[in-house]
């Protein structure tokens, strides 16, 4: 028998420079700090967990991650309920200087990549109506170009 996964419980990342990081976390993402252990190491939170994302510092001359090793993709946070939520949140990120790098219609969702200071990945989403992958879960494996601008 194996160990039934409940959640997942948080993510840790580790960044070069928490004077940098947790800005961006918390000012252009609204991450709340709730915690720091010793000097290298904030938690955050969204609101209903007591941490949803931890941040490691390693030091200025940590090295970027090799895009071709195996490793963290990207992380996601799921931002409101529907398109226009995603709309607002492109508006803000622009206000704070932040690309969006990607649209992307995921049929169970839609989402905006961009890439926080270290460059690692980050997904901004919505979701559609959850029974799209209740009836179809193949449906999570679709990727479409989003449009987010009015026709």
């Amino acid at each position: 028998m194996s160990m039934p996964i409940k959640a997942l419980g948080h993510v840790v990342l580790k960044v070069r420079d928490l004077s940098v990081s947790v800005p961006f976390y918390r000012d252009v993402l609204g991450l709340r700090e709730v915690a720091r252990y010793g000097h290298n190491m904030v938690f955050f939170t969204a609101g209903n967990n007591h941490h949803d994302l931890a941040l490691l510092e390693l030091g200025s001359h940590a090295p970027a991650p090799d895009a071709q090793s195996v490793g963290l993709y990207h992380v996601a946070f799921k931002v409101g309920d529907n398109l226009d939520a995603l709309r607002g949140l492109r508006d803000h990120l622009a206000q704070q200087g932040v690309p969006v790098l990607g649209q992307s219609d995921h049929q169970v969702s839609q989402s905006l990549y961009i890439q926080d200071p270290d460059g690692i990945e980050i997904e901004l989403y919505v979701d559609a109506d959850p029974s799209v992958w209740r009836d179809n879960p193949q449906a999570v494996a679709t990727i479409r170009k989003l449009n987010l601008d009015p026709q």
